[in-house]
């Protein structure tokens, strides 16, 4: 497992933090552009789900450049830039109580 300090790291950010809770919810490889359009949603302000454009491509360059790739020091999640895949093996425990308690605080209104 990643030491403290690169979790602690991980969960700094906001979009990483969604990501990362969408890359919970799932094991074997899952597209790019699913974590870019779970992200999205989860930034959008908009009552009726639409994201803006400018909004959209500025949320997938980060999610790309930064914080996909930097996902990936978790030793259980790949990134396949080549590919556009990330590929998920089992998340140990830790993690998954650390991703659970993240996801708890930071909204404690939804109960998933």
């Amino acid at each position: 497992m990643a030491t403290l300090d690169t979790i602690f790291d991980l969960f700094s950010k906001e979009r990483r933090r969604y990501a990362l809770y969408y890359l919970d919810q799932h094991s074997g490889t899952v597209s790019v552009d699913e974590v870019v359009d779970y992200v999205a949603n989860q930034e959008s302000d908009a009552p009726d789900g639409s994201i803006p454009d400018e909004q959209y491509d500025r949320i997938d360059l980060s999610l790309r450049q930064v914080d996909i790739p930097k996902t990936a020091e978790i030793d259980s999640i790949e990134y396949n830039r080549d590919e556009e895949e990330i590929n998920i093996r089992g998340t140990s425990t830790k993690f998954n109580a650390i991703v659970a308690i993240a996801k708890i605080l930071e909204h404690p209104d939804r109960s998933e």
